[in-house]
C-alpha cells in the first residue's frame, strides 16, 4: 500500500498531464481531450449514417449499411493502422498521433453511434412521422424537427455509455505513441523498471474511477427519462421517483 502511494505522490502530475508544459500534453487529460474530441465529431456523422441507413432510398441505405458492418466487424487496433499508415498517403505529410488516434475514433464510434441512433428512432410510435407528415412535413423536415428530437433526448443514457467505451478504446493509442494515459503510465514503469504490477495497477484504478462514475451519471440519466416519460417526478434528495400527483 505504501508503495501505491508513493508512486502517485511522485507520479501523479505525469499520470495527469504527462510532460506538459515541458513536453506534448498527455496523461488522463489527453485521454478526455481524444474521447470528447472522438463522441463530438463522430456524433453528427453517425446522425447522417443513422438517417441514410433508415432512409426509403437504397442509393443511400447500402453504403451507409456497408459502412456501419463493416467497421464494427474490424478490429480496432487495425483500423488504427490503416489510418496511420493511409493518412500520410492521401494527404502527403505525416500526421501526428494524436491526430491519427481522432480520425480513428471518429470513424469508429460513428459507426457504433449511428446504431444508437438508429434505434432511438425506430423506438419511437410510428405515429409520429404519420402525424409530422399529416401537418405537411417533408420527409426529412419530420426527421429534423419531430423525431430527431425525441430520440437524441432518449438516446443520451446510451450516448454516454458510448462515451465510456471511447475513453476505454483511447488505451489502443499506445501503440503509436499518443501520450495517453497508458502512455504516461508506461513511462512511469520505465522509470522505476521494478513495480509493473503497482503502476497497472493505478492505472486500472484511474480507469475504472472514470468510466463508473459516467457510467453512474448514465444510469442517472435513464432514471430521469423515464420518470419523465411516466410521468412522475424524480426526487434528486431521495434518488427515488414520486407520482406527481402525490408530489403535488
Amino acid at each position: 500500500m505504501n508503495d501505491l502511494i508513493k508512486i502517485v505522490s511522485d507520479n501523479w502530475l505525469l499520470l495527469l498531464v504527462g510532460q506538459y508544459p515541458s513536453g506534448p500534453l498527455g496523461g488522463l487529460v489527453a485521454t478526455l481531450i481524444l474521447s470528447v474530441l472522438g463522441i463530438a465529431l463522430a456524433f453528427p456523422l453517425s446522425v447522417l449514417v443513422a438517417l441514410a441507413r433508415i432512409s426509403p432510398w437504397r442509393a443511400l441505405r447500402w453504403p451507409a449499411t456497408a459502412l456501419v458492418y463493416g467497421a464494427r466487424g474490424i478490429p480496432l487496433l487495425l483500423i488504427i493502422l490503416w489510418v496511420y499508415f493511409l493518412v500520410p498517403v492521401l494527404i502527403g505529410r505525416n500526421v501526428t498521433g494524436f491526430t491519427t488516434m481522432v480520425t480513428t475514433l471518429v470513424l469508429y464510434q460513428a459507426a457504433f453511434l449511428s446504431e444508437v441512433v438508429r434505434a432511438g428512432i425506430e423506438a419511437l410510435p410510428r405515429g409520429q412521422m404519420e402525424a409530422a407528415r399529416a401537418l405537411g412535413h417533408s420527409y426529412l423536415g419530420a426527421m429534423w424537427h419531430v423525431i430527431l428530437p425525441q430520440a437524441l433526448y432518449n438516446m443520451l443514457p446510451a450516448m454516454i455509455s458510448q462515451f465510456v467505451s471511447t475513453i476505454k478504446d483511447t488505451t489502443l493509442g499506445y501503440v503509436i505513441n499518443v501520450h495517453e494515459l497508458t502512455f504516461a503510465a508506461s513511462q512511469v514503469n520505465n522509470q522505476l523498471l521494478t513495480k509493473p504490477f503497482h503502476v497497472y495497477f493505478i492505472l486500472a484504478v484511474v480507469y475504472f474511477v472514470v468510466c463508473w462514475s459516467l457510467t453512474w451519471v448514465a444510469e442517472w440519466l435513464e432514471r430521469r427519462i423515464s420518470d419523465k416519460r411516466s410521468g412522475r417526478r424524480f426526487d434528486t434528495r431521495h434518488a427515488s421517483a414520486t407520482p406527481a400527483s402525490v408530489a403535488a
